[in-house]
């Protein structure tokens, strides 16, 4: 279990990265005006993302495929909650159905052993 649990805040230290990454150009004419500086920064997101990987197989007896529904799992929660919270965006009931589906994927791939 502990392999899953780091290995899901890995995965969700890098989506909130990407996140910001992606999306950092709507909220600074800086971030938009430079976006190789942004680019530069997908190294070590990617890292990040390789460990999270290797910490989930572990912890899934070295299956992939849970590991990639967690993976998309944390990043639909990243982006509902940093596109409301940052960028204003209204949660709508779509919305609302989406974060509860990819919450639900991700404590399946977690507590349905």
């Amino acid at each position: 279990m502990k392999h899953i649990l780091t290995g899901f805040a890995l995965f969700f230290i890098g989506q909130l990265l990407i996140w910001f990454q992606t999306n950092s150009q709507f909220l600074s004419q800086w971030c938009k005006d430079h976006p190789w500086i942004l680019a530069i920064s997908g190294m070590p997101i990617s890292y990040i993302l390789i460990c999270a990987t290797s910490e989930v197989v572990q912890g899934f007896d070295g299956k992939l495929w849970p590991g990639r529904l967690l993976g998309f799992g944390s990043g639909m929660i990243v982006m509902v909650i940093c596109t409301w919270w940052f960028m204003n965006e209204g949660i709508t009931t779509k919305t609302f159905i989406s974060l509860l589906l990819a919450t639900a994927l991700v404590l399946i791939q977690i507590f349905w052993k």
